[in-house]
């Protein structure tokens, strides 16, 4: 068909819109919608995130019709993670973790604290954290001091923790 490469529309050498899709989520996503919510997001994040993780199916009359017979099932579990969330929340609350680190002349860091170094400290007393769940707002750590670090545990339940990194002997 003229005027369509590889998923885009072309009009004249120059993009007019990319395709988008409408799903039914199965999870709460955050910024975007609730359990059983018709959305229509990018055909890429579609396709390539939210259906291949479980997190949506395509918004068919089927799938419709069976998302609405399992709602009260998803929200049941989203609520059974969410109250797991809120556990561990109440265990890192107020929790302040101590790196020891390579540091030079001005506190600087030969290297940097990052979200690995703060899984490997939460790991040292006994509470598991996911990388993916340590939120850095302003990147890695390059020198010594105290820093706030958010735990996105949830949807949500977010939790602020501090980080002291300091000199290693």
């Amino acid at each position: 068909m003229p005027g369509l490469r590889s998923g885009v529309a072309w009009q004249n050498n120059s993009r007019v819109k990319a395709f988008e899709l409408n799903v039914i989520l199965l999870n709460n996503i955050e910024n975007l919608s609730n359990i059983g919510d018709l959305v229509k997001v990018k055909a890429g994040y579609g396709r390539n995130f939210l259906i291949p993780h479980g997190k949506a199916a395509l918004a068919t009359p089927d799938n419709i019709k069976a998302i609405d017979a399992r709602r009260a099932e998803l929200e049941k579990a989203a609520s059974e993670g969410r109250t797991s969330a809120q556990e561990r929340a109440k265990a890192i609350t107020g929790m302040e973790l101590v790196i020891s680190a390579n540091a030079g002349s001005e506190d600087k860091l030969f290297g940097s604290v990052g979200p690995i170094d703060i899984v490997d400290a939460f790991e040292a007393v006994q509470v598991q954290i996911e990388r993916s769940e340590v939120r850095m707002p302003d990147g890695p750590i390059h020198e010594l001091g105290e820093f706030p670090i958010g735990i996105h545990l949830h949807s949500e339940v977010n939790v602020d923790v501090v980080v002291r990194v300091v000199a290693s002997e």
